[in-house]
């Protein structure tokens, strides 16, 4: 019995063109092998075109550090400024055009890039560097994109400790003892358009110090050749803890000249002694009363330190100059002052270790008819003592480790008031006056712990030595002064202690020992914390 057509099987009839898919696939693997191998060479070419380019690139940048690659600026391009005024910003970018090379072109960039910034009327500042007109060959563009600042006001509010804290054993309980500012600041930039900044702060210190102040800021435009500062005080100070004696002065300052190393201020104030207490010394009650203060102040300032606030090497220098009575008044405060301050730092090569040593010297006296006889102001003395790290502030001889603030120097006795006359041995204590001519060096030895975390956070040791004494010269006195006295009457002290150093300021944990001091000196072996900012 045949079977049915439909289940006969032809191998040639179902395909047909097998032998024919057959060279097809063989031919389509050709193809995409040969396509593979196109890619493969096409990744190859890429590749290596990207390595020319890089080496490229390598090359021209290694060149143009390393060599003097001429360029000359055609244009500077200024974007993104809507509110600020685009000769304030051509007056901070001229020195672009200066450039002749790249290395400079580059410098003076970085440089534009930060007094922009330091302007703070910006968010942000981006500098791009463009090719020149394809007909100028050896020119560059230079774009500089500004965002304005969105919020013209800011206000800022802190505390601030400086000074010292006082560790005292009182009946087997620890006091602490701070000094403390609290400070608030509103700003206003950008009113006209010229980066103008104006602010009001209040600022009081729990050491009975206030100010309130009021001042503009205008950075040098068009004629102006270094930007201008004037601000308005009102300032009150309460010295009757040391010398029996308050202060208020409301005035004015103007910055005339401001540069990097260079800087004039010219003061204008009228002063206020007096004495609430009435138990000031005959010393202090002769300079009660009015005063006009009109001063010129030059200060020259060099530092060439890695760090201010632990200095490892370089050195500092300041040289600050102040004359008084340059007003045609009777009550014009006329005297001359000189501040002279040194820094050096010397790395050791082991533990991160530096010898860091200074010196530092200030005198003031008084001109004029018969100056030879007459005292100093006694707001322009120089009061030597209180924690603050010589380390980091330098202008002048100001602190000595162990001693209280204005806690050494000449001295005398208050006005006594006794409610029982019998009473012979009341004592209203002593007046701080101090002294016309000023002398503090210090050494500080720093090194790093043997600890990995304390490293990596800053955290350091130090042994350290100060010493320093304050005279007078005034009023006849320097017909007195013997260098040998002087010298021999140093106050010194010596220790050893961790140091916390932060983006702001620096902490001192210490162990002061006061080898040598005098009767009326206020200073004590113990342990003191310090916080020191930069200056």
């Amino acid at each position: 019995m045949a079977e049915p057509e439909s289940d006969i099987s032809d191998p040639v009839v179902q395909n047909p063109n097998n032998e024919e898919e057959e060279d097809v696939y063989e031919q389509s693997d050709d193809v995409e092998d040969d396509d593979e191998d196109e890619d493969e060479d096409e990744d190859e070419d890429l590749e290596s075109q990207k390595a020319k380019l890089r080496n490229r690139f390598q090359n021209f940048f290694r060149r143009i550090q390393h060599e003097s690659v001429p360029i000359r600026v055609h244009d500077v391009v200024i974007k993104g400024n809507t509110k600020t005024k685009d000769t304030l910003i051509e007056a901070e970018t001229a020195s672009l055009k200066d450039a002749s090379t790249f290395k400079e072109l580059f410098a003076a960039s970085s440089d534009v890039n930060f007094r922009l910034q330091a302007l703070e009327i910006f968010d942000s500042v981006k500098i791009t560097l463009d090719s020149g007109p394809p007909e100028l060959p050896g020119t560059a563009n230079v774009i500089v994109d500004v965002v304005e600042t969105k919020s013209p006001l800011l206000g800022e509010i802190g505390v601030f400790n400086k000074g010292e804290l006082r560790f005292l054993m009182i009946d087997f309980v620890l006091v602490i003892a701070s000094s403390s500012t609290l400070e608030g600041t509103l700003k206003y930039k950008n009113i006209f358009g010229y980066g103008d900044l104006w602010d009001g702060s209040l600022a009081y210190d729990c050491d009975h110090k206030a100010e309130v102040s009021a001042g503009v800021f205008l950075p040098g435009f068009k004629g102006l050749v270094n930007p201008v500062t004037a601000r308005l005080f009102l300032q009150s100070q309460d010295c009757l803890k040391f010398s029996s004696f308050k202060e208020r002065s409301l005035g004015l300052s103007l910055g005339l000249f401001s540069t990097r190393n260079h800087d004039v201020v010219y003061n204008l104030a009228w002063r206020t002694l007096t004495d609430p207490s009435r138990t000031a010394s005959s010393s202090v009650r002769g300079q009660l009363g009015h005063g006009l203060l009109s001063s010129l102040k030059y200060t020259f300032k060099i530092d060439r330190r890695n760090s201010p606030l632990r200095p490892t090497r370089g050195f500092a220098f300041v040289s600050t100059t102040q004359i008084g009575g340059l007003a045609p008044d009777s009550r014009s405060l006329r005297f001359l002052r000189q501040e002279l301050d040194l820094r050096c730092a010397i790395p050791l090569g082991f533990y991160h270790s530096a010898l860091n040593l200074g010196i530092s010297a200030g005198v003031v006296f008084p001109w004029g008819s018969g100056f030879s006889s007459m005292p100093s102001p006694l707001p322009e003395r120089f009061f030597l003592g209180g924690n603050l790290s010589p380390v980091c502030t330098l202008g002048g001889p100001t602190s000595l480790w162990g001693f209280r603030t204005k806690g050494l120097g000449p001295t005398e006795p208050r006005r006594q008031f006794q409610n029982n006359p019998a009473d012979e041995n009341a004592d209203s204590g002593r007046d701080y006056l101090g002294g016309d001519l000023a002398v503090a060096a210090f050494a500080d030895f720093s090194f790093d712990f043997p600890s990995k975390w304390l490293s990596a956070k800053g955290i350091h040791g130090h042994l350290f030595a100060s010493a320093g004494n304050v005279d007078k010269l005034t009023e006849n006195s320097y017909r007195n002064f013997s260098l040998q006295k002087f010298t021999q009457s140093f106050r010194s002290s010596v220790g050893v202690g961790v140091v916390i150093p932060t983006n702001l300021f620096r902490m001192e944990l210490n162990y002061c020992n006061i080898l040598k001091k005098f009767g009326e000196d206020r200073g004590k072996s113990g342990f003191r914390v310090s916080f020191s900012s930069p200056s």
